[in-house]
């Protein structure tokens, strides 16, 4: 089946496998994808909103491709991996109880998110607003406060330690 060019809303996908799909100019409003392999998706110009994740597979997604204009979704409980989110505007979104391992967060706000019990192993955040967010119970994450803002972000210890690494300090 093809899903490039079409128009979805309020449509659940579940257990299915998107692997090198396309869902370029595709429209997804008020979707559910629910234990679906989205790896290697093409998602030029799509249009992602108000749509959420739950148990998929999420390798290989370059989410800056989207359409810019509109783009809202959460993910829970998500494999996200190798996947691009930069220059978009993410305010309030959700990665909760996520892996999101080597992905890379550049020039986002992620104003108001939460990654509440994710894994952020080998992912890089650079120039990020990350005001207000959560990364409680969060683990693994490298966050350079020196290149973020991080204005009222919550975490929690002992993860939290992390953050001092890029300030060329010593703990005893």
């Amino acid at each position: 089946m093809e899903y490039h060019d079409r128009d979805y809303e309020s449509k659940a996908f579940k257990t299915i496998n998107f692997t090198e799909k396309s869902f370029k100019n595709s429209s997804f409003v008020d979707c559910t994808f629910e234990n679906c392999n989205l790896s290697n998706v093409n998602l030029q110009n799509a249009r992602i909103q108000d749509t959420t994740f739950i148990n998929c597979k999420i390798m290989g997604l370059n989410f800056s491709q989207c359409n810019k204009l509109i783009i809202s979704f959460d993910f829970e409980d998500c494999l996200i991996s190798m996947s691009i989110f930069s220059d978009l505007d993410l305010k309030e979104t959700a990665f909760r109880r996520c892996q999101i391992l080597e992905c890379n967060f550049i020039e986002i706000d992620l104003s108001r998110a939460d990654f509440d019990g994710s894994d952020l192993k080998n992912s890089r955040f650079e120039n990020c607003n990350l005001s207000f967010s959560s990364f409680k119970n969060a683990k693994n994450y490298s966050i350079n406060p020196q290149q973020n803002l991080l204005k009222k972000t919550k975490f929690t210890t002992p993860e939290a330690i992390g953050l001092l690494d890029y300030l060329d300090i010593e703990l005893e």
